[in-house]
């Protein structure tokens, strides 16, 4: 794909690369392209797993300040926001899981995006903010409290605080903090794990977390059990049960 964001497979493994130079702040056209990738992703049968990351060190600082709606226009500024929350939502949406390599700083926006990442990884010189408030504005509130807790999530949006990958790794918000030459082989490290599952089963367990997150237990986990009967059904699960059995690599069909 050509534009501002790159896109490679191989082995079941869909890198999209943000590369929009120096910083890979979000633009409309930006907003678009991740859009169209993300939702390309669904529908690739070649592609079980996809990391995002960007260029060089770093990750992405937000929305492009250039680029701000008038909110005088009539309809300009609820377009800017439907554009911005639709490119976070693509990644949540989907089917696939998608694992941030967050290779330097993520702000504002670019925390969104890391937010509606299901794993999260993190090199040394990565930090997350939403600093939102030193710019007049006060959005990502929502975003924050998918990560961290009241107290860490309400300083970040009060003070702007930028909180550090090894800080992320200890409070358990990121899976590692690692320098960054070795981000993207400990990315594809998971990615091949994750790859290697069912595709059949993978889809619905995407869906069992994004779906499940909004009920009460309860419910979720009766929803969950309607999955499983319908999943013990598929060709995959039966070759699962076999190759435990003879103790070999299961051979996915993919239903």
């Amino acid at each position: 794909m050509t534009g501002s964001v790159k896109i490679t497979v191989k082995d079941y493994i869909a890198t999209i690369v943000m590369d929009r130079p120096p910083v890979n702040a979000q633009n409309s056209e930006f907003r678009q392209e991740l859009i169209a990738a993300f939702d390309s992703m669904t529908d690739r049968d070649d592609v079980r797993v996809v990391i995002l990351t960007g260029t060089g060190s770093m990750f992405s600082a937000g929305a492009d300040m250039r680029e701000r709606p008038n909110p005088e226009n009539k309809g300009e500024y609820w377009h800017f926001n439907r554009l911005a929350r639709e490119s976070f939502n693509a990644i949540q949406e989907c089917s696939k899981p998608v694992i941030a390599a967050v290779n330097g700083p993520a702000l504002g926006a670019g925390l969104g995006l890391v937010a509606h990442c299901d794993i999260i990884l993190c090199s040394e010189n990565a930090v997350l903010g939403m600093p939102e408030i030193d710019v007049g504005l006060a959005g990502g509130a929502a975003m924050l409290q998918t990560l961290f807790g009241k107290s860490r999530a309400r300083r970040m949006f009060f003070t702007g605080w930028r909180v550090p990958a090894d800080e992320l790794y200890r409070t358990g918000v990121a899976e590692c903090c690692v320098p960054l030459e070795q981000l993207m082989p400990e990315a594809m490290k998971l990615a091949t794990e994750i790859a290697s599952k069912t595709p059949v089963g993978m889809h619905y367990a995407k869906q069992s977390m994004n779906t499940t997150m909004h009920m009460p237990p309860r419910d979720g986990y009766r929803w969950e059990q309607g999955v499983t009967v319908m999943l013990s059904r598929t060709e995959d699960a039966q070759e699962a049960r076999q190759a435990f059995i003879e103790k070999r690599k299961p051979v996915w069909k993919g239903r």
